[in-house]
């Protein structure tokens, strides 16, 4: 997957950021949220049991919701809608 643009919703406004893969560790794929002013990172990855994603790390403070907004995003990603 390459890098792509995206937006999470913070508690004082838009956070623009670029999301990419996290090549490093083979157990499990890996997506880091990088903000584009450097005030958060955010790195989750699917829990393979579950299917839910889950964070593996961030900066602080952070917004539980972000999982689920940007484990959407990367499953639009991945799974593209049907050619209209």
């Amino acid at each position: 997957m390459e890098v792509f643009e995206t937006v999470l919703a913070g508690s004082d406004g838009l956070i623009d950021g670029l999301v990419s893969t996290n090549t490093q560790f083979e157990v499990e794929k890996q997506y880091t949220f990088s903000s584009i002013d450097g005030s958060l990172t955010l790195i989750i990855a699917r829990d393979e049991t579950t299917g839910n994603w889950k964070r593996i790390s961030s900066t602080e403070p952070y917004l539980s919701g972000w999982v689920d907004e940007l484990g959407e995003q990367i499953d639009q990603r991945i799974t593209p809608g049907p050619d209209l």
